[in-house]
């Protein structure tokens, strides 16, 4: 029996000591995903998105193409000296409108898709949170590739993982002790 209470007592020291100096570096990492998280969140309510417009062309008809799209947003960002090169067209039908993101700013045009107006020029800041949130803002200015991403993912993931295992042991065991002392 008391065997069985040492044992007990050194797996929970060292739980402890492993959690401990487990979650000293992780801390950093969990409130960096904590925060972003909320933010991502609550993005369209703290208003992290440029507000999506609507068309203000009455007729609903001839739609302009997705190239014209891209011209048209290219076009802004030549004029404020940004890089042209599109990452993604965001259409929505329903609103009449398209966005235009692109690679190497968080910048964000809206194009009318009926009369190819201008209707917003604004920047993402969910975009950039977001690739703080999953480490992939180190890939974005760095290197260009999904290295720090892929590590910074599964090394917190791992964390966290170890994390709730030895905190559950923490909790789990000293209640098993108390038991063991009481019969």
């Amino acid at each position: 029996m008391k065997k069985s209470i040492a044992s007990k007592v050194k797996a929970v020291r060292f739980y402890r000591v492993f959690h401990k100096w487990l979650g000293l570096p992780l801390i950093i990492f969990f409130f960096i995903i904590g925060i972003t998280s909320v933010l991502l969140a609550w993005k369209k309510k703290v208003e992290l998105l440029p507000p999506t417009t609507k068309t203000k062309s009455e007729l609903k008809e001839n739609w302009i193409s997705p190239t014209e799209m891209i011209q048209i947003a290219q076009s802004v960002m030549d004029s404020l000296g940004e890089s042209r090169e599109v990452d993604r067209i965001d259409i929505r039908p329903d609103k009449g409108i398209a966005k235009v993101t692109f690679k190497t700013h968080f910048t964000e045009v809206q194009v009318d898709g009926y009369t190819s107006e201008v209707l917003s020029v604004d920047t993402r800041h969910s975009d950039w949170i977001e690739k703080v949130h999953d480490g992939s803002i180190i890939d974005y200015y760095w290197t260009g590739e999904e290295g720090a991403k892929l590590t910074y993912s599964t090394l917190t993931s791992l964390g966290l993982i170890l994390m709730s295992i030895s905190g559950f042991y923490l909790w789990y065991f000293p209640r098993k002790i108390r038991k063991l002392k009481q019969s």
